[in-house]
């Protein structure tokens, strides 16, 4: 991997790992907020390497419809709708119900940048 991949791959960590529980962003909303408005596939692409760190939050990325599209990424079947479930966020078929309830803009929520 290149360094400066490395780097915004640790940005994103950083971000993924302020998102409160039973809420959810998307991968543009993260690379908006790192100042890369067009990286969301690398957003992507740092969440899918994430999936031995445990302290990433990863199931709480999804796209910005709403998708779990990121899914086929973790152990089990319907493990990454599980642990969102768990926390309280309703989906069903896939997608996040009433989306703007569970949103969570780290461009409007955070102060500072990463």
């Amino acid at each position: 991997m290149k360094p400066e991949n490395e780097n915004f791959f640790e940005r994103v960590y950083q971000v993924a790992r302020l998102i409160p529980e039973g809420r959810v962003t998307s991968y543009g909303a993260i690379a908006k907020y790192l100042g890369a408005a067009r990286s969301a596939r690398m957003v992507g692409w740092a969440m899918n390497a994430s999936h031995n760190m445990d302290d990433i939050p990863a199931h709480r990325v999804v796209n910005k419809a709403g998708l779990l599209t990121g899914k086929h990424h973790f152990d089990g079947t319907n493990l990454m709708q599980q642990l969102l479930e768990g926390e309280g966020v309703e989906i069903k078929d896939l997608q996040i119900v009433d989306l703007e309830k569970y949103f969570w803009n780290p461009y409007t929520e955070l102060k500072t940048e990463i």
